[in-house]
């Protein structure tokens, strides 16, 4: 069977438009609102930032499986394994929706694969910080997973098609992690006084790093804006930022955890809480490599890769099988006395 790859790409090439009027086009869908697909023309510039935000979204989902999974047999209960089990398989379906999206835009799997274990591609800097305590599955599902979903639920109308539709399952599935995270800081926070100091050291280590995944404030963020002209994004880094910590305020005050933050406060005249300033010096660090964990990351990635290779090898031979079994039943009829005889 062929690839419906190739025609996929073919269809909208920028250098398919002598006339401008895929280009015409495109700014007309753009400004209604409405969706690009996989075979409508679009600038290069729009199709080089899709890939690089799609597949950088899809890598964090399978780097992302690696903090919780470490957990999985460390769990205090079995209800706990089952969960967090289930948790890290929602998160490698969403990088297989995330990579199959990116697919339409031309760039194929394998490819983007490479570069996640080869150290090439970026991914989302909060999976390179270490989880030394049960504590932090809950912090991540309440911070890193709530603050995803703030992140996310817009792209659910993304302008590219593919994109917004693969975010509607995610961002659905999301929620659930997200109200896991938060069960278990309650749990934590209604326990014994060690319970309680676990879990805000926890919340104390998460918080920061939680509000810098949504990227470097807007005046450093090359990429926002155009990435807003074109409907990717619909709201800026620091207005989700806000977003986030007006979320997060009453939430911390159920779960009786205290945000480490001498500066938060409600803000009358903004309606909204002021918070202090983040430390963008880490978040450099961390996204070039030299986070906590970084290293180990990627390495156990490319390891499960490698280890892998025989069973992505006989799935190919058993696909190459059954392919030639079934040239071999097409080439063949049945006869009169119901035998099967050569065409």
């Amino acid at each position: 069977m062929a690839d419906p790859l190739p025609q996929l790409r073919t269809a909208g090439q920028a250098d398919d438009d002598p006339d401008g009027s895929g280009q015409r086009r495109f700014d007309e869908l753009i400004a209604a609102d409405q969706r690009i697909e996989p075979s409508d023309w679009m600038p290069a510039a729009y199709r080089k930032t899709l890939v690089r935000q799609i597949s950088q979204h899809a890598h964090s989902e399978i780097i992302g499986m690696q903090p919780e999974g470490n957990w999985i047999t460390r769990a205090p209960s079995l209800k706990r394994k089952s969960i967090l089990m289930a948790k890290v398989q929602d998160e490698a379906g969403h990088g297989l929706y995330l990579y199959s999206a990116a697919q339409t835009l031309g760039t194929d799997r394998d490819t983007m694969f490479e570069q996640l274990i080869t150290g090439t591609a970026k991914y989302s800097s909060i999976f390179n910080y270490t989880t030394p305590t049960w504590a932090d599955m809950g912090s991540i599902g309440w911070l890193v997973d709530g603050a995803a979903i703030c992140n996310q639920v817009p792209l659910c109308r993304a302008s590219y098609g593919p994109y917004g539709r693969a975010m509607v399952r995610i961002c659905k599935e999301e929620s659930f992690h997200q109200r896991q995270g938060f069960e278990i800081l309650l749990e934590l926070m209604r326990g014994t006084p060690a319970q309680q100091q676990m879990a805000q050291e926890s919340v104390n280590r998460w918080y920061a790093p939680a509000l810098m995944m949504f990227g470097p404030p807007d005046a450093d963020s090359p990429n926002s804006q155009q990435s807003m002209a074109w409907n990717i994004k619909r709201f800026s880094n620091d207005e989700l930022r806000q977003r986030f910590v007006d979320m997060l305020v009453p939430q911390a005050e159920i779960l009786g955890v205290t945000l480490p933050d001498p500066d938060l406060k409600w803000n009358e005249e903004r309606g909204h809480y002021d918070f202090g300033e983040l430390d963008w010096a880490e978040f450099a660090e961390v996204l070039a490599g030299r986070g906590p964990a970084n290293a180990i990351r990627v390495a156990r990635r490319r390891a499960a890769h490698e280890d892998g290779e025989w069973v992505r090898a006989a799935a190919r031979a058993y696909a190459d099988k059954q392919a030639e079994l079934a040239s071999a039943t097409n080439s063949t009829t049945v006869n009169s006395t119901g035998e099967r005889v050569a065409s």
